[in-house]
């Protein structure tokens, strides 16, 4: 049977989270560069030991939430001032040169400076500093997993997460709690598909890109932290989707995608655009 035929979804939300675990933007339009969306995840904390910070560690960071100005970030947090960090430009060539860990990788990443280390500091109470990756820094996906040397930015690991709208209506239909698609942090929403459709969406184009799913994504405590409190209220829902979407001791839901930009084209996407399958996946077999 050609799968291929059976799905046909589009674009219902595009999602970039410029500083890595803090909240995120929702987009109508983007523009998609190599290692993924245009600014995602392009900045990250460090601890004092210049590792990378997370809700993981330290859920307070989900308080922080983002917007795109014409002069750089905004940054605002609960009683504190509004952050104002400058988009990177010709003088960040100036700034110092810092070396990081961001999972298993060490990269050179630029710190810009110690005013808003210290913002970050005082509203989540450990000694951080920000850091930027700049161009000439590549950081390679995972090679059991590339296709054409792909390079992500300081996201877990891969450029794009993708996760349809039904995915999550069907999980909330499995747990007690309201779930919202913060908790998931995915790049790309898809709707007018049926729940799960992007795990068998396996080499598919919007607006002329080629994308290729390529990895289901793993679930962490993340997902347990109300994004609106910080706190972490239950089991859910990692206590429910290992009860149903469990593979190798590993909770999944949502899919790791690459992409291959077009020359030909902007390299633009856009909410309601037309997701094309070319190929489809076969469907995940769960323990």
């Amino acid at each position: 049977m050609d799968n291929t035929k059976t799905i046909s979804p589009i674009v219902s939300q595009l999602w970039i989270y410029p500083i890595k675990s803090l909240g995120g933007i929702s987009l109508l339009t983007v523009q998609l560069e190599k290692r993924g969306l245009q600014y995602d995840r392009r900045w990250m904390l460090v601890d004092s030991d210049n590792h990378f910070m997370s809700q993981r560690k330290t859920p307070k960071m989900a308080l922080i939430n983002i917007e795109l100005a014409d002069f750089g970030l905004a940054v605002r947090a609960p009683e504190m001032p509004v952050l104002i960090i400058p988009y990177p430009d010709s003088e960040i060539e100036l700034y110092d040169e810092v070396e990081v860990t961001c999972w298993e990788d060490t990269l050179m990443a630029h710190h810009i400076n110690t005013a808003i280390d210290n913002w970050f500091s005082e509203f989540l109470g450990v000694d951080c500093q920000l850091v930027y990756m700049p161009e000439k820094t590549l950081r390679p996906v995972d090679t059991n997993f590339a296709k054409n040397n792909e390079i992500a930015s300081f996201s877990d690991g891969f450029p794009n997460l993708m996760i349809s709208e039904a995915s999550l209506k069907d999980l909330n239909g499995r747990v007690d709690i309201e779930l919202t698609i913060n908790r998931f942090r995915p790049n790309i929403v898809i709707a007018d598909c049926e729940a799960y459709a992007e795990d068998r969406l396996g080499h598919f184009m919007i607006n002329n890109i080629n994308f290729y799913a390529v990895k289901p994504c793993s679930r962490c405590i993340v997902t347990t932290i109300n994004p609106q409190t910080a706190e972490i209220e239950s089991k859910e829902p990692l206590k429910t989707l290992a009860s149903y979407r469990k593979k190798n001791n590993k909770v999944m839901f949502g899919q790791n995608l690459l992409h291959k930009l077009n020359s030909a084209y902007p390299n633009e996407l856009k909410v309601g655009d037309k997701v094309d399958v070319i190929e489809a996946s076969d469907a995940l077999i769960f323990d």
